[in-house]
C-alpha cells in the first residue's frame, strides 16, 4: 500500500475515535456508492453527519481541509443523497463535516472539526 494511503487509513481511524468520543454513533464506514465514498457515516441525536476525512503529514502544501473544494463537496452531496435513499431512518437533519488532521511529528497530530462545513 502507498505511504499516502496507509497516512489516509490512519487519519480515518484517529478520526474515527475522535467522532466516538464525542459522542456520535458510527453507523458506517468507508461507506461506497460506486467509485464515491464517505469516510464516516454517523448520527447524534436526530441529526445525521457526513465526515470527510483529511489527513496531511505537514502543512507544507496547505491545509488538509483546503482539499475539499466544491468538486469534492458535490461528490459527497451525491453519494450522501444515495444512502439517505436507501435508509430506513429519516434524520430531522444533515451536516457535512471535515475532521483535519495534520501530523506535526510520527505519532503527534493536531485535529480539527469543522462543522457544517458545507
Amino acid at each position: 500500500m502507498a505511504s499516502h494511503n496507509e497516512l489516509g487509513k490512519k487519519g480515518e481511524l484517529i478520526a474515527r475515535q475522535y467522532v466516538q468520543e464525542q459522542a456520535y454513533e458510527v453507523l458506517h464506514t468507508n461507506w461506497k456508492w460506486g467509485r464515491k465514498e464517505i469516510d464516516i457515516i454517523a448520527s447524534r441525536e436526530d441529526c445525521l453527519v457526513f465526515f470527510e476525512v483529511k489527513t496531511r503529514m505537514s502543512d507544507l502544501y496547505g491545509w488538509p481541509e483546503e482539499a475539499v473544494g466544491i468538486r469534492k463537496q458535490n461528490y459527497l452531496q451525491a453519494a450522501a443523497e444515495v444512502f439517505m435513499a436507501r435508509s430506513p431512518w429519516i434524520p430531522t437533519a444533515i451536516r457535512f463535516d471535515i475532521i483535519a488532521i495534520t501530523f506535526t511529528q510520527e505519532d503527534k497530530y493536531e485535529l480539527a472539526h469543522f462543522e457544517d462545513a458545507f
